[in-house]
């Protein structure tokens, strides 16, 4: 049986924290190293609701895309969100692995796995974490939001139509409205992502493009699969499971 230490090694070998952003943390941020694991629980977002889940399942081990520490911690109270779920973990005997702006940078990786869900192809990836690709075929706007929604189980999302049909597409998954300016310098039509800012709908409706917000969790959840088989290719003897959780927020929150 592998240890979380053997599978932290596995895991920088195949997405190096050398990709990562300067102001990121990944890799084994939290936990046991020496523990064997038989079961690792795959997530987007390490919240309490996603240790639950770990729990219930018998796991050893937590991999997930968002670092369950990103502002360093300067005390570990109960009383403070992010310090609370490091409580959690190690009272659950739970190890946390992160691979974060390192996964979004990889050849592989979220937009890649972006790209595939909207059915894009030639991908070329941008040096500012992102990827431009292009349509199969030429379709309406319309057409590619209801093939976007359905394929990331997103059904709210924000739009602006530029009256361009979509094709030439630059997609980045999370928090990646900057894209929109290369996008533009390359002949992009639309631009996916996750999160805009206010001033970067005014910037890329007048720079003419289709934009659509699809939700951070929407966009970048869709890395969990290859990821999960990714461990599963390592370790076949260790039971990989995808959460069940369908956002950040799974209970009460609604529109």
């Amino acid at each position: 049986m592998a240890t979380v230490r053997e599978i932290a090694s596995y895991l920088e070998e195949r997405v190096p924290s050398s990709l990562k952003l300067d102001f990121d943390n990944v890799g084994l941020l939290c936990g046991f190293p020496e523990r064997e694991v038989s079961r690792i629980l795959v997530v987007l977002d390490i919240t309490l609701e996603a240790i639950e889940e770990a729990q219930t399942l018998n796991a050893e081990l937590i991999v997930s895309h968002h670092p369950v520490i990103f502002t360093p911690l300067r005390t570990v109270c109960d009383d403070a969100p992010d310090a609370r779920r490091v409580i959690a973990l190690l009272q659950g005997g739970l190890s946390a692995i992160c691979l974060h702006t390192n996964l979004d940078a990889l050849e592989g990786g979220v937009n890649a796995a972006l790209a595939n869900a909207v059915g894009a192809e030639d991908m070329e990836y941008s040096p500012d974490i992102g990827c431009f690709c292009r349509l199969p075929e030429k379709m309406p706007l319309s057409d590619f939001l209801a093939q976007t929604r359905t394929a990331l189980s997103a059904p709210d999302m924000r739009f602006y139509d530029a009256g361009r049909p979509v094709e030439q597409l630059a997609l980045c998954g999370g928090a990646g409205g900057d894209i929109l300016y290369e996008a533009a310098k390359r002949g992009c039509d639309t631009v996916l992502t996750g999160e805009v800012k206010h001033h970067q709908w005014i910037d890329g409706a007048e720079l003419g493009l289709n934009i659509i917000e699809g939700g951070h969790f929407a966009t970048e959840n869709v890395v969990t699969p290859p990821l999960a088989e990714m461990l599963r290719q390592g370790f076949p003897e260790v039971d990989v499971c995808l959460s069940r959780l369908q956002g950040p927020l799974s209970r009460g929150f609604g529109f």
